[in-house]
């Protein structure tokens, strides 16, 4: 049999959500940092985004990584993520996934009980510490990029909604936060289909009336991820969210683009900018643990382990922890026959 392309991948959850890593069939591609390899992938690879993500390879709520030697020397491993609409510059739950495929089939040695290893993501380095017992990856923490609040108690105008009161801030790419109360949603699986309009719209208004680029590193610029916030359904935990990845280019004059999908876990990124905004409000100490639910009721748990100044903003040191889980290993081909080299979507899921 003949084969155009043959990728190898681990297909791994972190609090229910997907994260497919790309462990073969990919060398290297050029860029002096992990950062301009995304760019790369962006503007001449995109064919394997699209191959992993889109139908039939992929579905709307799988998010994948691709491992790459790194470009900085104190960095065991790099990677880049890739979603449906974007190359983030770091993704909570994809860290997760990544470090425990490399652990677990052994492409990074694994120590037990704990093992230090350094991650290069496109946003910086990421420290992480897993524990370990039996060849399993049992939690992985991981210290993220800083983060930092840029827009409290702000007002936007959202079309078909109205005036909405919203928190910008960046933990690895730029969330909106959303009060879910104010906006009448407990934060349940059975309201996914409205949440993620009522997001995507909040979102886009949001990117249009509130500017932001990062200080350091303005390649990374614009709200990009919405979340609705609100209170934990456990006792034990201090914060409920649901964030919303967008899954097609948004237009106003199109309903049937004001949807994305739901992720399944209490989102890496957005716990990080939820942090981020409660500090800066007063409300969440250095050093805090901080629990926060997602969708289908899984924890992460964050800490802010200092503050940092990023530029000419005050910000945080944010770190997180999660458990991720392999479900399948895979070698994903693609027939030189094939008519959808790189897969196709139907408006019926995305």
């Amino acid at each position: 049999m003949r084969l155009a392309r043959m990728l190898q991948a681990v297909d791994v959850h972190a609090a229910g959500e997907p994260g497919r890593v790309v462990v073969g069939g990919v060398l290297d591609v050029p860029g002096a940092t992990m950062f301009e390899k995304a760019q790369h992938l962006e503007r001449h690879g995109d064919w394997l985004r699209k191959l992993m993500l889109n139908e039939p390879r992929g579905y709307p709520a799988l998010c994948a990584n691709v491992i790459l030697p790194p470009t900085n020397p104190a960095a065991d491993a790099g990677y880049v993520i890739m979603e449906h609409m974007e190359y983030p510059g770091m993704s909570g739950s994809n860290t997760i996934c990544v470090a425990t495929a490399l652990l677990e089939t052994g492409m990074l040695p694994m120590t037990e009980p704990v093992t230090d290893i350094v991650l290069e993501a496109p946003a910086g380095l990421i420290r992480v510490r897993a524990t370990c017992e039996n060849g399993k990856v049992t939690g992985v923490t991981f210290r993220n990029v800083p983060a930092f609040a840029t827009h409290l108690d702000a007002v936007v105008e959202v079309p078909n909604l109205g005036t909405v009161t919203v928190d910008v801030a960046y933990g690895g790419m730029f969330h909106v936060i959303a009060d879910a109360v104010a906006l009448g949603f407990r934060i349940t699986p059975d309201e996914g289909r409205d949440i993620t309009r009522v997001t995507e719209m909040i979102k886009a208004a949001a990117a249009e009336q509130l500017p932001v680029v990062h200080p350091e590193q303005p390649g990374f610029a614009g709200i990009t991820i919405g979340q609705v916030s609100g209170p934990a359904h456990d006792p034990r935990n201090s914060w409920r969210n649901a964030t919303t990845v967008s899954t097609r280019t948004f237009s106003w004059d199109n309903p049937a683009t004001w949807t994305g999908v739901l992720d399944r876990s209490p989102c890496g990124t957005g716990t990080c900018a939820k942090m981020a905004v409660l500090h800066a409000k007063g409300q969440l100490k250095i050093g805090e643990a901080f629990r926060h639910e997602g969708i289908v009721d899984t924890v992460f748990t964050g800490r802010l382990a200092g503050e940092a100044q990023v530029g000419n903003r005050s910000g945080v040191i944010p770190e997180i922890t999660g458990t991720g889980y392999i479900y399948a290993f895979s070698s994903y081909v693609v027939d030189p026959t094939d008519p959808f080299p790189q897969g196709f979507t139907v408006g019926d899921i995305w």
